[in-house]
């Protein structure tokens, strides 16, 4: 599945049941999701992953801040409760047309059109947080990777990214069938069967491609966090912090990173493919 296809995939999604294809909770399709209820749930997991770095010593600079796949904004509005500047991007105009109509900010965020496998909208190292949650789980495993690469680069050294992607299957006969069932039978489903305005791939990735992605391009994974109750998926979302270092285990209060040391020379070349 090509980007291109990605991008017509999420621009209909973006067009019928925006609130629904970023949050696809039981109950809410159809428009069922309201607007403050949609939002509030944003405010919620920024706040609980901020103090969730805090508390184990990772103090993010309040700078600058990234909503890579913004979708409707639900995530880049609560990040302007932080951050002085937010930029949030996404693939589907129509979803960037909600997170407009739905921003509360003030003028503090900034919603930027993408559809190509890069960043090259935005600088190296011009971001304290790069925020990413439920967006590189729909891309196929090499395109996320090269996404993740991009989003490392745009991060300034002591600052943070923070990944949210399932890293396995609750089921391996799940995780069999996601690999191996074809892209068309896979949008017959959804569309046909499920009723789905287009369809949803889903990729897992394991943590240790995240650690080895990080520590090639100057962060180390610092902790990982489950979290939700889908049957299907187990969903984590990790922290690295740029600037180097060795991966430790899941953050708790005996394993607060010490301070960063400065990242390796010969990173700050653009990273423009996959």
């Amino acid at each position: 599945m090509s980007l291109s296809d990605i991008g017509k995939d999420w621009t209909e999604l973006g067009k019928n049941d925006p609130l629904w294809a970023v949050l696809t909770e039981p109950g809410r399709r159809h428009g069922k999701w309201s607007d403050a209820e949609f939002m509030a749930t944003g405010i919620i997991q920024v706040n609980d992953d901020l103090d969730w770095l805090e508390r184990h010593g990772i103090s993010v600079p309040r700078g600058r801040a990234l909503d890579f796949g913004c979708g409707a904004g639900r995530l880049t509005n609560a990040l302007a409760k932080h951050f002085p500047e937010v930029v949030g991007v996404d693939i589907a105009e129509p979803m960037l047309r909600e997170a407009r109509r739905l921003d509360r900010s003030g003028g503090r965020v900034r919603f930027v059109h993408r559809a190509a496998p890069d960043l090259a909208c935005c600088e190296n190292d011009s971001f304290d947080l790069v925020y990413t949650d439920r967006v590189l789980q729909h891309l196929p495993p090499d395109l996320a990777r090269g996404y993740l690469r991009e989003l490392l680069r745009v991060a300034r050294p002591g600052g943070a990214v923070v990944v949210g992607i399932p890293d396995r299957a609750k089921h391996p006969l799940v995780g069999l069938g996601a690999r191996m069932i074809p892209p068309s039978v896979l949008r017959f489903v959804q569309r046909r069967v499920l009723r789905y305005p287009a369809p949803m791939r889903m990729h897992p990735m394991p943590r240790h491609d995240i650690a080895a992605v990080a520590a090639a391009h100057g962060g180390s994974l610092r902790g990982t966090k489950q979290y939700g109750r889908d049957p299907i998926w187990r969903h984590v979302r990790h922290v690295i912090l740029m600037g180097g270092g060795v991966e430790t285990g899941l953050l708790s209060a005996a394993s607060a990173p010490a301070a960063a040391p400065a990242r390796p020379p010969g990173r700050r070349r653009p990273v423009t493919q996959p």
